[in-house]
């Protein structure tokens, strides 16, 4: 039979990310790809009592439809934590969401019109150009340094290009680069914005993975306009499988976000919301968020110290203070893509994601992105030297 789809699904694509982390699906490759948590410090037997006890109860409620804005109890320890990091909010300006990705999703399906540019960091977060494509929009993808994106380039490109609805970041611990965004950028982001009438979209999964230096004001927290939607999750800080995050912002646009929300899955699950909830009653999630920064940055040393010594000197990397990820870039001859395929992959088993599909206008395909939260510290060791390794022998 012959389907006819909507015009919008040729701008519907498998990740391109995905589709390769395929071909190390093996149990005995060593992958780096994904952007996984570390399993083994789930709180497996805390969440089972937890959710035990809310079946017996309060069964009856968290087995019920819900409203669409989520368990106002959850909502509230959410509130209160935010207006600790400086942040004023309230139940109103807060909702829950299937983890942050469907927020960037109805983000863009609120303020995004076919031709509409949104502005990204270059590299960005490949996930989100797979939830903005099927609005059609153009890109202005600007380029970073160790500081975060470049505000000069920002500011032309505001003031070439009308069409700006948008710009999208992630401050803290960038995914994929690990990068930061300084407090200085961070107050000329605001004030740009502010400048141009444009609308930023804080994208916030890895803020509170920081497991060195200080704390960073958030965007959210800067912003005295009501422009900045920033969007969290527990994925990071808890688990991902339970798929809660939540959407801040300004009243009005809270409540026509929900209404997108709502259209799209009517609520997120009551049952993991009130587990949520009595999680963060029974436990201390400081400690397990402490647990998890501890854990990280004892793999992310342990890598880089083992990149430090077995990787050719004409690769840098980058040294994140918290979050899951690195960046690697190799000479501009090299193809992450067809170094994986053809040789580390076959020859050494170990799988990385290279890094062309992060970029939204121009691939460059001489970087790729790797993982150290979710391999052992023994397969990070292991892992790294074979790919450092095949590195030598083929650049």
């Amino acid at each position: 039979m012959k389907y006819h789809y909507a015009n919008r699904m040729a701008l519907v694509k498998p990740s391109a990310i995905r589709e390769l982390l395929k071909l190390g699906a093996d149990p005995e490759v060593i992958s780096f790809g994904g952007g996984f948590p570390d399993p083994e410090i789930f709180p497996v037997e805390q969440l089972r009592h937890v959710y035990d006890h809310v079946l017996e109860k309060e069964g009856k409620l968290a087995l019920q439809y819900t409203t669409s804005e989520g368990l106002p109890a959850l909502r509230q320890k959410i509130i209160n934590r935010k207006n600790t990091e400086g942040i004023s909010c309230s139940l109103e300006n807060l909702f829950m969401i299937q983890g942050a990705q469907q927020g960037i999703d109805i983000v863009a399906k609120m303020f995004i019109d076919k031709g509409d540019i949104i502005i990204t960091e270059n590299p960005t977060f490949v996930g989100a150009l797979i939830a903005f494509n099927p609005y059609e929009p153009q890109y202005v993808a600007i380029p970073m340094d160790k500081d975060g994106m470049i505000l000069d380039v920002l500011e032309v490109a505001l003031q070439t290009n009308p069409r700006v609805k948008l710009i999208y970041t992630i401050p803290d611990f960038q995914n994929p680069t690990g990068i930061s965004m300084s407090l200085e950028r961070r107050k000329r982001l605001i004030a740009l914005a502010n400048q141009y009438d444009v609308i930023i979209l804080e994208d916030s999964p890895y803020r509170e993975i920081r497991f060195e230096g200080k704390s960073i004001p958030s965007l959210k927290s800067l912003d005295i306009q009501g422009r900045v939607i920033q969007l969290g999750t527990f994925s990071k800080i808890l688990c991902p499988g339970i798929r809660l995050g939540w959407v801040i912002a300004e009243k009005e646009l809270a409540e026509k976000l929900c209404l997108l929300k709502m259209a799209a899955d009517t609520q997120n699950s009551t049952i993991n919301m009130y587990a949520v909830n009595r999680f963060m009653e029974s436990y201390d999630i400081d400690a397990q968020i402490q647990l998890i920064r501890d854990v990280y940055k004892k793999k992310k040393d342990l890598m880089l110290d083992a990149i430090q010594e077995t990787f050719p000197s004409n690769i840098t990397f980058t040294n994140p203070h918290g979050g899951l990820f690195t960046w690697l870039t190799l000479p501009e001859h090299v193809d992450a893509t067809a170094l994986m395929r053809e040789k580390t992959l076959p020859q050494a088993k170990v799988a990385y994601v290279p890094g062309a599909s992060f970029f939204p206008v121009k691939e460059e395909k001489n970087h790729c992105r790797i993982n150290y939260s979710c391999m052992s510290e023994a397969k990070i060791i292991d892992g790294i030297s074979l790919l450092g390794r095949i590195l030598k022998e083929n650049i």
